[in-house]
Order: structure tokens, then C-alpha cells, then sequence
């Protein structure tokens, strides 16, 4: 996609998924060096969080929250309904972390561990509001091409696979018109009605810039299952975007 920023406005707040690099600890912690940022998936990093965080340290859990809060609304808001209940669940999550803290093992990132807390229940709550959708349709709808295969030359043909409707290029689309708000919203419902696993693929890697590894980490899927359903979902929203800037070339 290529265009994180206006993906983050439209949720309404910057992109900050790491922490602080004015983080400090406090207590039997120790010193740390100041001019070394703390890395997500560091073991000695995380070691220490979580040692000021059980050890109560209010500055800690602090920072925490507004290195990770603005990522876990955004994710939230792709499963749920309205902003209003996306806070819920930030709001939920950060309770069951505090709670479960004693029982965090260090299988994991920390960050890892946070989001898949919220992923959980920001799915359930999604769930509790799409009641009527029958789950067997959602399940079809993963494995959808994320573009029709009627755009792609037959098996009979000289050149079997290839475009036979190739994606139109945006080069010669005003850049207004593809960083305008219009467009940023039509990316964000896009990315809304996706099927679950696709739209959760999508927007870590494409919105908050995961990398691949982290990605299978917190969903539990493999490398490659993780790459076709960034795919398909690309290609989804895509369609979408071909659709709507169609005949806004410059002329």
C-alpha cells in the first residue's frame, strides 16, 4: 500500500508502536543506557519492563500505554463496530494485563503478548456484534483470490496466468486525490470488511508495520499462510481503490 499516514488519521491518532526512548526504569532495575532505545523484542528489554511494571513502577506502565495505546485502538476498530467500543476493548485489555502480569512467561514479546490479549478480545466483541453473519460464510470468504480470476489469461491461452485485465496504474492519478481524505476513508472501510484473519494480516503489516515474524507470532500462523492472506487481502482492497479512482488520471 505504501501510504500508512492517512490510514492513522483516519483512526485518529499518530503511529507510535514502540516505546519511548526516554523510558526509564526505576528500583532494583538499574540503570540502563540512555541513549539506547528499548527494542520490542529484546529479552533483556522486556525482562526489565516487566520487572517495573510487577514491581508497580506507575512511570513504566505509563510509557507502556502511550507507546502501544494508538496501535491497539486502531486494530480494535477494525473489529468492532464503532470507536466508542474499540476503547472498550483497549480499556479491557489493559486491566487483564495488569492482572495477568505474574503470569506473563516470556514465550513471547511482550508486545506480543499485549496484542494478542487485545486481538482476542477485540475479536469476541466483533463476534458478539455480527451475530446473524453465519460463520460458514466468513470462512469461505478467507480463501476468495483477492482478485477474480476471470482477469487472468486461460490455461488454453498462449499465455496461461498472465493479465488479461492488468491493475490500472496510478501514476498519472492527482496525488490530492490519492492522499485525500475520501480515499483514506474508502481504504479504512476496505480494510473493515475484509474476513477476519486477512483484515488482521493486512492491517498489522500494511497500518502498523510489523514485520513478517512478528505477524505469525501473534496470530499462531505459519510464514507462508501469513503471506497469502497478505495477498489476497492487497488485492481486495485493491479492487476496491481500481473501482473508485477510475477516470481520475490526468488528462
Amino acid at each position: 500500500m505504501g501510504r500508512r499516514a492517512g490510514l492513522n488519521d483516519r483512526a485518529g491518532c499518530a503511529r507510535s508502536t514502540s516505546l519511548p526512548s526516554r523510558f526509564r526504569h526505576r528500583g532494583p532495575i538499574g540503570p540502563r543506557d540512555p541513549d539506547r532505545e528499548v527494542g520490542q523484542n529484546d529479552d533483556v528489554d522486556d525482562q526489565q519492563l516487566v520487572a517495573a511494571l510487577r514491581a508497580g513502577d506507575e512511570s513504566a506502565f505509563r510509557d507502556v500505554v502511550t507507546g502501544y495505546q494508538a496501535s491497539m485502538l486502531r486494530l480494535a476498530s477494525f473489529h468492532t463496530s464503532t470507536r466508542a467500543v474499540a476503547e472498550e476493548v483497549v480499556q479491557e485489555t489493559w486491566l487483564a494485563v495488569i492482572k495477568g502480569l505474574d503470569n506473563f512467561e516470556g514465550r513471547s514479546s511482550f508486545k506480543t503478548w499485549v496484542f494478542a490479549i487485545l486481538a482476542n478480545r477485540a475479536r469476541s466483541r466483533g463476534t458478539r456484534e455480527r451475530r446473524s453473519v453465519p460463520f460458514s460464510s466468513l470462512e469461505a470468504d478467507e480463501v476468495t483470490p483477492g482478485v477474480p480470476g476471470a482477469r487472468f489469461r486461460p490455461p488454453s491461452d498462449r499465455w496461461p496466468g498472465h493479465w488479461s485485465d492488468p491493475p490500472t496504474p496510478w501514476s498519472d492519478v492527482p496525488a490530492d486525490r490519492l492522499e485525500g481524505e475520501e480515499t483514506r476513508a474508502l481504504i479504512f472501510d476496505a480494510l473493515r470488511s475484509l474476513p477476519p484473519q486477512q483484515r488482521e494480516v493486512m492491517a498489522l503489516r500494511d497500518v502498523e508495520g510489523w514485520s513478517a515474524e512478528e505477524v505469525c507470532s501473534l496470530l499462531q500462523i505459519s510464514d507462508g499462510n501469513q503471506r497469502v492472506l497478505l495477498h489476497r487481502a492487497r488485492g481486495k482492497v485493491r479492487s476496491v481503490l481500481e473501482q473508485s479512482l477510475k477516470g481520475a488520471e490526468v488528462s
